[in-house]
């Protein structure tokens, strides 16, 4: 499910779950929300919010998503090099694709790269298939990507295109 907000913003659900805790007079529910939000231009980040009701946790998770937005570096539709991140026992690889692939990922990968406005990627998810740390999987691998530039600056070289 993926809806706009009023900032211009893209919220995607990538996952409900309802937890139960057995106690002394039955057992209490409670609802987790793993929400991604972006901008569709380059800006990407997740969320994860615990209530007693689903739209309380839907909140909580967006708010966090919100707050810890990262920048991916986009170049004409994709990624600018292949990247593997890691989380527990999740690894995602990442590889930038030609343009008209489309974005070749499950579900929480998917989710990330529609919100961050990546058109073009493949993607394999490795290990654990737990979206939450899948997304995080993820995340940590494009926090990792640079643009050329910063690259060429940090090593004190000047980029030359198209040699």
């Amino acid at each position: 499910m993926s809806t706009v907000n009023e900032l211009g913003l893209i919220e995607k659900i990538v996952h409900l779950n309802r937890v139960s805790k057995v106690v002394k007079g039955g057992k209490n529910f409670k609802f987790t929300a793993l929400v991604v939000v972006g901008d569709g231009k380059g800006k990407v980040g997740y969320g994860y919010g615990k209530s007693n009701q689903v739209p309380d946790a839907i909140v909580k998770a967006t708010e966090r998503a919100k707050k810890n937005m990262i920048t991916v570096p986009i170049i004409e539709g994709t990624i600018p090099y292949e990247v593997l991140g890691n989380f527990g026992a999740a690894k995602v690889l990442l590889k930038p694709a030609v343009k008209g692939t489309g974005i070749i990922a499950g579900g929480p990968v998917r989710a990330i790269m529609e919100a961050a406005g990546v058109t073009d990627i493949l993607s394999k998810a490795i290990g654990s298939r737990n979206p939450v740390n899948v997304i995080k999987a993820t995340m940590m691998g494009i926090s990792m990507l640079r643009f050329p530039e910063e690259v060429g600056e940090i090593r004190g070289r000047e980029l030359k295109i198209g040699v």
